[in-house]
């Protein structure tokens, strides 16, 4: 349960909030989609930013789900940290229950518990968004072929990763929307 509850407050923490405010540059939550997340900051303030917000989102999850795996826990309660972690990012408590997609928390679980599912899933990403120059569209591929992937390389943490997918999809319903009506603004 303390693994559980470690993943929820780290993932709570969004660091595209505290990145922007050490770069003295306004909360991307009042501009733009008015979501913390990596691709807000990119429109909103480059590459530079973006690139820090992505690393220590990725990065914060990964001590709670590094340890669940490290104890040999079993890989639906790997699976559960990593959701929580994914929940805290998506759902934080002190933010009004109002936090990012978990695209890129999602990348940093998906290193520790399937590493090759992380880097093929991360590769999709980087493609796509390059090509179609729109994260929402490159989010969604990603973790739609997620399970897939993991299917092939892993496919003991095949529910998880599902799972995972799962909240990434749920979290993208407006950009889902906005993109049936040709409104989804490019990177």
């Amino acid at each position: 349960m303390i693994w559980i509850v470690m993943g929820y407050v780290s993932g709570s923490w969004l660091a595209a909030l505290s990145v922007c405010r050490w770069a003295g540059v306004p909360d991307p939550r009042q501009h733009g989609s008015c979501n913390p997340g990596v691709s807000n900051v990119l429109r909103l303030y480059g590459m530079r930013l973006a690139a820090v917000t992505l690393v220590l989102d990725a990065l914060k999850g990964i001590p709670a789900v590094f340890a669940a795996k490290f104890l040999h826990l079993p890989v639906w309660l790997q699976g559960l940290v990593g959701l929580a972690v994914l929940l805290g990012h998506s759902y934080p408590l002190w933010h009004g229950f109002r936090g990012g997609k978990a695209v890129a928390s999602a990348f940093g679980i998906l290193l520790v518990l399937v590493p090759t599912v992380a880097l093929i899933s991360a590769l999709v990403w980087g493609l796509l968004a390059w090509r179609l120059r729109t994260a929402a569209v490159a989010s969604l591929v990603s973790a739609l072929i997620a399970p897939l992937v993991c299917l092939w390389w892993a496919p003991d943490y095949v529910m998880v990763v599902g799972g995972f997918s799962l909240l990434v999809l749920i979290r993208h319903g407006l950009n889902i929307r906005r993109l049936r009506r040709g409104e989804e603004p490019p990177f």
